[in-house]
């Protein structure tokens, strides 16, 4: 008669469920709420969790503690499965210390798992934009005191800085520049949420845009077609001159523009529209008038003249460069 041996029970199962604070609590995928039904232990250090009410309501025992990782590897022992759902950093410092016991060899460590319970959608990072905006907006002496005309300056410089990255082809600088374009949006939008008498914040901002978009993109979100970029000018034109209801095609044409840009836009809504008012005779004598029948001509070639004469100046400095170059002693 041989003696049998019992098999020993396995290490056990550690799962750290990871969940997104920008996606709404109890918005959970399915494996997730799988591994919280089966799990012999929940548990979860931070009693404020925003996913707890939602768990005790479907049921699920949740322990407070906040364990190390060597206790959890005790706890997992013996075949049993222990979920841990850390704070909302992730808890770095329980994931290296995992990292670091298993790498010892000391110890019979349980299967780890990294279980995302959700998921950010794509702009999710936004909502954090929001946050930090309203927290600078409420601690920082200077922020706290800007106005919306105060900040104006800033815009227009921020643009530019973005028109040069773009120019010079710098996808870093892309990047960044279009970020401190943003920032001014948000900025903006959170100071006119502290307004008395008409306040809106960022979400009025947003929502009138996207009702904007879908109105200016009947071909898109309605019946209508369009099959060429000239075909979506003309909606977009159309929507646009029956929602503002102008009585002249020069209304919202912003006069503080620059000027080849303010000249080039209203020749392309007088052309647009189909009147007959040529820009004055360039006459040698007006100078004005000469630049403006320049910039109408550019707009009819479909050419920016504002681009235009910036890669003009950019092409002249490089030759005010190399003169200088030239000049200089050895």
């Amino acid at each position: 008669m041989t003696d049998t041996v019992a098999p020993t029970a396995g290490p056990g199962r550690l799962v750290l469920l990871t969940t997104s604070h920008r996606v709404a609590p109890g918005l959970l995928s399915w494996p997730a709420w799988q591994a919280l039904r089966s799990a012999d232990e929940v548990l979860c250090p931070d009693p404020g969790h925003p996913q707890l009410p939602y768990l005790r309501e479907a049921g699920i025992t949740v322990e407070h503690a906040a364990p190390s990782g060597r206790e959890l590897v005790d706890r997992a022992a013996g075949g049993r499965t222990v979920l841990v759902i850390p704070a909302a950093d992730g808890d770095p410092a329980l994931t290296d210390e995992l990292a670091r016991l298993a790498g010892s060899g000391r110890l019979r460590m349980p299967d780890l798992e990294l279980l995302p319970a959700s998921y950010d959608l794509p702009g999710a990072r936004l909502l954090d934009l929001v946050q930090v905006m309203d927290r600078i907006r409420a601690e920082c002496p200077w922020s706290g005191t800007r106005t919306g005309e105060g900040l104006v300056k800033y815009l227009i410089e921020e643009a530019y800085e973005l028109v040069e990255a773009i120019e010079d082809g710098d996808r870093a600088a892309y990047l960044e520049e279009l970020g401190d374009v943003l920032l001014q949006v948000v900025f903006h939008a959170r100071i006119a949420q502290d307004d008395p008498e008409e306040p809106f914040s960022i979400d009025d901002v947003a929502g009138a845009l996207v009702d904007k978009l879908i109105r200016r993109h009947p071909h898109v979100f309605g019946t209508e077609t369009a099959h060429t970029p000239e075909e979506v000018k003309e909606h977009w034109l159309r929507t646009k001159a029956a929602e503002k209801r102008r009585s002249s095609v020069t209304e919202g044409v912003p006069l503080d523009q620059p000027a080849l840009a303010l000249a080039a836009k209203l020749a392309g809504r007088v052309r647009a529209a189909g009147l007959d008012v040529p820009p004055p005779p360039a006459d040698d004598a007006d100078l004005g008038d000469r630049l403006l029948a320049l910039a109408a001509l550019a707009e009819r070639q479909g050419v920016d003249p504002e681009s235009a004469l910036r890669a003009a100046a950019r092409r002249y400095r490089a030759a005010v460069r190399s003169a200088e170059a030239a000049a200089r002693p050895e």
